[in-house]
């Protein structure tokens, strides 16, 4: 019997401007996730709430990422 590939779906791209690995973790954990708290991303990634906290400012800054209340997303 002949097996075929099952096709996987491509991974994002990352923005260029995306150096640090942990803000590369994060952009791509709201890629699958679409939205989450600081909270929810600690627990998921592991990561201190102090650590997200300045990534998600970072990457709101540079216009990546939004916010509503506690709620971040992609743009």
């Amino acid at each position: 019997m002949i097996e075929t590939e099952t096709a996987r779906p491509a991974a994002p791209a990352l923005p260029p401007e995306l150096q640090s690995p942990r803000a590369k973790l994060v952009y791509l954990y709201l890629t699958t996730k679409g939205t989450a708290t600081v909270s929810e991303m600690g627990e998921s990634l592991g990561m201190k709430k102090i650590s997200l906290y300045s990534i998600l400012k970072t990457l709101k800054r540079e216009g990546m990422v939004d916010c509503d209340g506690d709620t971040y997303a992609l743009n």
